[in-house]
């Protein structure tokens, strides 16, 4: 199985983002530009960009990249109710047909600061009944004339996006990625999305969740493209394992220094708030487990911070790590969004090292 091969910019106001280098002009337009032109010349198809209220706004940010680059894919996070559908199905037009079909979509339904921009949310069932309304008006936008719907939470009448996205072959739209461990979240992805994407637990529970996904196609009536399936992790790689395992222990022990609190992928947000995320937790039962599991992921990080993909990492040599990545695509995993800090180091690190392992591996 061919597999798609992302980094990820944290778009973020402080510097210094889980480690990374605190540097002046950290979110400018041309540190933002540099990092993803070297995921163009480093083997990467491009990186997701996180969203969060107290973050720079994420889709004016892949705009203006998607502009200075030309391979380049942003992976944009975007959430329903800080967009109403039909304005973000014609937005996200409209950067698919400038950037010539290189529009990706992640779509998050966790918690965040809503109120701060009028929104709000109910209970978790809820949230996920609203994303799965949202996905539904946006697909149906995207591919069809004068759409009409009328559900709990979105209504749109005779309504058509003007600039439509790019069309190829397996691509009616840009791509739409979507995260969440629970119930109702697989239900979700089970029956809207096109990508659901894992942040890094052993394989024994990915593949227990892509079973369990994969029957729930079945049981729904799943109307799209059989779903597919990514990881999204940090993979510390280095030229040794000795010296791979050395460096990550030496990370961990300054952030337990620091006593820092973890963060999701979207924004800061209250300790409180980020115990509710099924899928954050399970991340933090896995300590319980070993420290390290599976060959070489690492559990440790998650008891101090790092928090989302930051919570476990992918410990060891290029090869070691290429090892394990491919186990996961064995299992049916083929989109692979990876980081480490500094981002802009180990773009080039794990893009000359670790990636034509991997493709070589999985014939990718």
């Amino acid at each position: 199985m061919s597999a798609e091969f992302l980094w990820y910019i944290p778009n973020q106001v402080e510097p210094g983002h889980r480690g990374d280098d605190a540097t002046a002009g950290h979110n400018s337009l041309e540190r933002l530009t540099e990092l993803a032109r070297l995921t163009e010349r480093h083997g990467w198809g491009g990186a997701l960009l996180g969203t969060g209220w107290g973050r720079p706004d994420t889709f004016t940010v892949a705009t203006a990249l998607a502009a200075r680059t030309t391979t380049f894919q942003p992976l944009v996070a975007i959430r329903p109710g800080y967009w109403q559908p039909a304005h973000f199905a014609s937005a996200a037009s409209t950067l698919d047909q400038l950037s010539e079909g290189r529009l990706l979509i992640n779509i998050v339904s966790g918690q965040d600061n809503l109120a701060a921009y009028g929104d709000s949310e109910g209970d978790q069932a809820q949230r996920y009944a609203r994303t799965k309304e949202f996905l539904q008006v946006v697909r149906r936008l995207w591919t069809e004339e004068e759409v009409t719907f009328s559900g709990e939470y979105f209504a749109v009448a005779n309504s058509t996006v003007a600039s439509r996205p790019i069309v190829r072959e397996g691509r009616p739209h840009p791509r739409l990625y979507f995260g969440g461990a629970s119930p109702a979240a697989e239900r979700v992805a089970a029956t809207e999305a096109d990508v659901q994407l894992f942040w890094g637990e052993p394989r024994d529970g990915i593949a227990e969740r892509i079973d369990r996904l994969e029957a729930l196609q079945a049981e729904l009536g799943r109307e799209h493209a059989p779903l597919e399936f990514g990881l999204r992790i940090t993979t510390l790689v280095r030229d040794t394992t000795e010296q791979a395992w050395a460096d990550a222990e030496a990370k961990v022990a300054k952030m337990a220094e620091g006593n820092q609190l973890p963060d999701t992928h979207g924004a800061g947000q209250p300790a409180a708030h980020r115990s509710k995320a099924v899928g954050q937790q399970r991340l933090l039962d896995l300590a319980q487990r070993g420290e390290v599991l599976d060959d070489n992921l690492y559990t440790a990080p998650g008891k101090y911070g790092g928090g989302g993909a930051g919570t476990t990492w992918l410990v060891g040599s290029a090869q070691d790590v290429a090892k394990s990545l491919t186990k996961y695509r064995d299992l049916g995993v083929t989109h692979l969004i990876l980081s480490d800090t500094p981002y802009r180091e180990e773009i080039v690190r794990v893009g000359d090292q670790l990636l034509p392992l991997v493709r070589e591996d999985g014939a990718g």
